[in-house]
């Protein structure tokens, strides 16, 4: 099904800050699983389940004139990244892509914050990328980054930077993949992109022969350990080209890393000299916050808020629920729900341990409810851990068991709430309620990932009966309902 689409005026450039809103919905498109051209396809991956036709996309487009993803991009991102060859054959629909999914790579059709800002960025304008969880944002900064490094260019001309060690693998991976396209002639250069990622918990000794020998073109970061390698001065931002702070308000919001950013932003590089963007899926007083962008030139003064559905911040998939229980019920409620929903896969959030629990060597609320899922859960799917006391190994092992393509059920503190794709994922339950409106949003946008899909995702709150006001708060926040659940295990 295609739904209609108005053509919009070609872009111009803004004299100051400018508010965008999306005025047009998802084209829908059905999966194909027919032959295609190497010379039409765009993104389309050897693993993937989902194989689109550019040549159908024509057909079902003669009339509204809606512009792909390539056509967008076409005159400002290199070919041989655009271009994807494929040359293994479609897998068969229980196939699962095991090393990258469609929704982390892109679409043939734009999604709605592509669409909306791409000529934005493409027109060298600093740009706050807001729009909801699995919109694409990532996509829409890395074709960006790709349209200005220079590959031939010993020097680091984009720096991403990133909250968690998790959020930076994800990114690293889906640079990576784009910067390993090669053109479809032979005969013509092949250009190279190298990607770097310095995360806690990474091997910085090696980092810094690399850094030094040869500074890849691309740098994903968190901030800790950036700081650390920049204030050794063991490379520079000298050449930085785009500088990108993915899920910003969280880096803001976090005191151990405020000033590192704000240092980031102000001394080691310069917003004359860069094009930088902002990123997340909620920033608090986005008007404050732009005004704050310019006044302490974090970027340009002709910095453009593009913001997407900002009457709808979570996505019209996600089906809210509630069930209210005594408190020690909760885990017999979980249970119980478990095997009703028999969910393909879930995440389940739990509450950080207070420290005053942790000094008091009372187990964590994540190792009872693992304990109890694996005595009591009989259903098909894995039963897994990840919390931020997790050593980085044990937390990276987690993501790549997460990803193997089986049903899992992950228990996990905050840590996976932010930027993590499992577009798998069909439901959330918080065990625990999070504290702020804005950790539910990204709670729930964990699931309904893909925006081209009309299946129904769902979002499970179990609740003490004194919690209800706090849920109906977030409700008239986030504009969204949720309905009771009644269960006869209640106690």
């Amino acid at each position: 099904q295609i739904l209609a689409i108005t053509k919009t005026a070609p872009y111009s450039k803004p004299r100051a800050s400018r508010f965008l809103q999306s005025r047009k919905p998802y084209l829908n498109l059905c999966c194909l699983s027919q032959k295609f051209s190497n010379d039409n396809a765009l993104f389309c991956l050897p693993n993937s389940k989902s194989f689109l036709l550019a040549k159908e996309l024509e057909e079902r487009n003669s009339n509204n004139h809606s512009p792909t993803l390539r056509e967008i991009c076409q005159d400002h991102v290199p070919g041989n990244v655009l271009r994807r060859q494929v040359s293994a054959p479609p897998p068969s629909p229980s196939t699962i892509c095991t090393s990258l999914l469609l929704e982390e790579v892109g679409y043939l059709v734009p999604t709605d914050v592509q669409r909306e800002a791409l000529p934005v960025l493409f027109s060298g304008n600093d740009c706050i990328l807001h729009a909801q969880t699995g919109s694409g944002k990532t996509l829409t900064y890395l074709l960006l980054i790709y349209s200005q490094i220079n590959p031939k260019k010993s020097a680091v001309q984009a720096l991403i930077v990133v909250p968690t060690r998790e959020l930076g693998m994800q990114i690293t991976k889906v640079a990576r993949m784009l910067a390993a396209a090669r053109h479809m002639d032979p005969k013509l250069e092949q250009k190279s992109y190298t990607v770097m990622a310095l995360l806690d918990g990474g091997m910085l000794r090696r980092h810094k022969s690399w850094l030094k020998a040869e500074p890849p073109a691309i740098v994903v970061a968190t901030i800790g350990s950036l700081s650390q390698l920049l204030e050794k001065q063991i490379f520079k931002l000298d050449s930085l080209r785009v500088l990108v702070v993915d899920e910003v308000d969280f880096l803001f919001k976090s005191s151990k890393q405020v000033s590192s950013l704000r240092k980031l932003l102000t001394s080691y590089s310069s917003c004359n000299n860069r094009q930088t963007v902002f990123a997340s899926a909620s920033i608090l007083q986005h008007r404050r916050f732009i005004h704050d962008c310019i006044q302490q030139k974090w970027t340009k003064g002709d910095v453009v808020h593009v913001h997407v559905n900002r009457i709808m911040p979570m996505p019209a998939c996600l089906y809210h629920r509630f069930v209210i229980c005594g408190r020690k019920a909760k885990h017999q409620v979980l249970l119980s729900l478990l095997q009703s929903d028999l969910p393909e896969s879930g995440i389940i959030f739990v509450g950080e341990q207070s420290e005053k629990s942790k000094k008091s060597g009372q187990a964590s609320s994540t190792t009872v409810l693992i304990d109890f899922l694996r005595a009591s859960y009989e259903g098909p799917l894995d039963i897994l851990l990840l919390e931020e006391d997790m050593n980085f190994n044990s937390r990276a092992a987690s993501l790549t068991d997460v990803r193997k393509g089986d049903g899992y059920l992950l228990v996990s503190t905050d840590i996976v709430a932010r930027g993590i794709d499992l577009p798998e994922t069909t439901h959330i339950y918080n065990f625990d309620l999070p504290k702020t409106a804005i950790d539910y949003l990204h709670r729930a946008g964990r699931t309904g990932r893909k925006p081209f899909s009309d299946k129904k995702y769902y979002v499970t709150n179990i609740i003490l009966p004194e919690e209800r006001f706090v849920l109906q708060r977030f409700e008239n926040e986030l504009m969204f309902h949720c309905e009771e659940l009644t269960m006869e295990t209640q106690g």
